[in-house]
């Protein structure tokens, strides 16, 4: 699970947050079933900076909104569509370390 893209169904926008439709990566433990799921959105056309990688899905470059790290409901989920590589994932987990200071 940890890794696989998914698209995710769009809620109620507040604030700055992403609205519409679009792809999150899942970036929560497999060893942690938990009700919720915590992902990271993506964007094509956000600011690129140090804590968005550069991801690809379906075939896109697309940016990681690390800083957009949110819990959200597995009803949200569709079908997952891909899965990050390795490397990608490491990118975000760097990502991470930054945006929530364990760096």
């Amino acid at each position: 699970m940890r890794g696989d893209v998914f698209r995710i169904k769009p809620h109620r926008r507040q604030g700055h947050e992403q609205q519409g439709e679009r792809y999150a990566v899942v970036v929560q433990s497999d060893n942690l079933p938990l009700s919720t799921v915590i992902v990271i959105p993506t964007s094509t056309s956000c600011t690129p900076t140090s804590f968005r990688p550069t991801v690809r899905i379906c075939e896109r470059e697309t940016y990681a909104m690390v800083e957009q790290l949110a819990a959200v409901d597995w009803g949200r989920l569709g079908e997952p569509v891909e899965r990050l590589t390795f490397a990608e994932m490491q990118d975000i987990d760097q990502a991470l370390d930054l945006v929530i200071g364990r760096t």
